[in-house]
């Protein structure tokens, strides 16, 4: 299997604190059978902006450390660009990458409010001939209300790609519920752990392979850990097959507003505890 989306460069962004933990998650995603990783540390203008040169020096000490140990797993550079006006001209000035050096853009949006130009700048990534992949859908609250975006996405040439504990509730219930609604249309065409700290994601990936596999079957399951991410790496075509528009149901609208609920009132109990 190959993790498409991941944050094991150590001091980069908010993933991996120290080298120990980078080699510790490497150890993790080989044990429960990644034979390789891309490396997509956070890209976000004023915040988080280590260039790709720099980023190219770690991933390469890294792998000649892994290979050094007889430890085979392959490590590949990209990004998880925070969406801005300017990700053409990130990519040209190399402040930040593609994955692999392809035309493949991993990208994020604000997790709370759906951005007013987010089809303009996506229509810019794919005038300079890069393709689009939208960093975990189902955990933006926008998408959790009108999960109909992605099907627009989607038909639109964007690939998906969720996050393994999604399914295992590690973003809550929405994103679960929201997940196993793409699954089921079709609209999800990569997983990766978005791994940020040992102990969490990767031990748990077992799990979360045999809940979807539950839902798409193994063929589809090889399709999104192994088949898509290794033609996303060579830099060849990814086919968007049958996506299915999913919408909710008036009992999941519900479910939906009752957790929007309990989350404000969590959030509002812990401030006054502060």
């Amino acid at each position: 299997m190959i993790d498409i989306h991941s944050h094991i460069l150590p001091n980069i962004d908010d993933g991996s604190r120290s080298i120990e933990e980078t080699f510790n998650l490497i150890k993790e995603a080989k044990n429960v059978g990644f034979d390789a990783i891309v490396s997509t540390s956070h890209y976000m203008e004023g915040y988080y902006e280590t260039n790709v040169p720099e980023r190219e020096v770690w991933v390469n000490a890294i792998y000649e450390n892994l290979q050094a140990k007889n430890i085979d797993v392959n490590l590949y550079l990209g990004n998880e660009i925070y969406m801005t006006e300017n990700i053409i001209k990130l990519l040209e000035e190399r402040k930040a990458s593609t994955i692999n050096d392809t035309s493949y853009v991993l990208f994020e949006l604000p997790l709370n409010i759906e951005p007013m130009n987010l089809y303009d700048v996506i229509y810019e990534m794919q005038q300079y001939k890069l393709v689009p992949i939208l960093a975990h859908p189902e955990r933006y609250t926008f998408v959790q209300k009108e999960p109909e975006l992605v099907y627009d996405l989607v038909e639109k040439g964007l690939l998906m790609q969720a996050n393994y504990g999604s399914i295992i509730g590690q973003y809550g219930k929405k994103a679960e519920m929201i997940v196993r609604k793409f699954f089921e249309g079709n609209l999800i065409h990569l997983l990766g752990s978005d791994v940020h700290r040992q102990n969490t994601i990767y031990p748990k990936i077992p799990q979360a392979l045999s809940e979807i596999n539950a839902l798409i079957g193994e063929k589809k399951l090889e399709e999104l850990t192994t088949i898509n991410p290794s033609l996303v790496l060579q830099n060849k075509r990814i086919d968007i097959e049958n996506p299915h528009m999913v919408t909710l149901s008036v009992k999941e609208k519900i479910i939906m507003s009752k957790d929007e609920v309990l989350d404000k009132i969590k959030r509002i109990t812990k401030s006054r505890k502060k």
